[in-house]
């Protein structure tokens, strides 16, 4: 059996995994094969990715895009080659292929580990640039984050409804289909329209 893991950083609406899933179909995993994740590659407990782990039977193979996909942490990384060689899975990531249905060559099991280290250095830094670009910005007296939402900022279409919803006339969910706006966001404005 193949199975496929795509994984991306943020969710959904900000990133989206279908280039991965292309890919991953390519290499001949299917839908009900592919398992999807919203999480930080750092993150060891990823749900959808133990599910695989666990499911996975000697001789089945594994596919993600690249090393990152399946995680951007070495130790975490040395953990699955260890399963991959006791239950005798092939990994393919990306171009790289670490077939362990056999006794695995002491060559590719270093070079996925190098690649484990270089995935895991690439994010620390990208993360301290970030960091240090925030704390110059704020040095510089740049305000850092989201803008703070004022009673301005809400769209006239909630304070069109508002009213019902103030009345019991419609709930929050009914509030926010009306608006086209999503539950947090209408949960957001309402107690920023109720504070003020």
């Amino acid at each position: 059996m193949i199975y496929g893991y795509a994984r991306c950083s943020t969710n959904k609406t900000l990133q989206d995994v279908d280039r991965q899933v292309r890919e991953l179909k390519q290499q001949g995993a299917i839908d009900t094969t592919i398992y999807k994740e919203y999480e930080s590659g750092t993150k060891i407990n990823r749900v959808e990715l133990q599910k695989l782990l666990d499911i996975v039977k000697n001789g089945d193979t594994i596919v993600a895009t690249e090393v990152s996909r399946i995680t951007r942490s070495t130790k975490q990384l040395c953990d699955i080659i260890e399963l991959a060689k006791e239950k005798h899975i092939k990994l393919i990531l990306g171009n790289f292929v670490v077939d362990c249905r056999r006794e695995l060559d002491p060559m590719t099991e270093g070079m996925l580990k190098m690649m484990g280290v270089f995935s895991e250095l690439e994010r620390n830094i990208t993360s301290q640039r970030v960091k240090s670009g925030m704390q110059n910005a704020k040095a510089k007296g740049k305000n850092i984050g989201r803008p703070t939402t004022t009673v301005d900022d809400i769209p006239n279409i909630f304070y069109k409804h508002y009213p019902k919803y103030k009345c019991g006339d419609i709930n929050k969910m009914e509030f926010s289909r009306l608006c086209s706006l999503s539950y947090p966001t209408i949960y957001k404005y309402i107690k920023i329209v109720e504070s003020a």
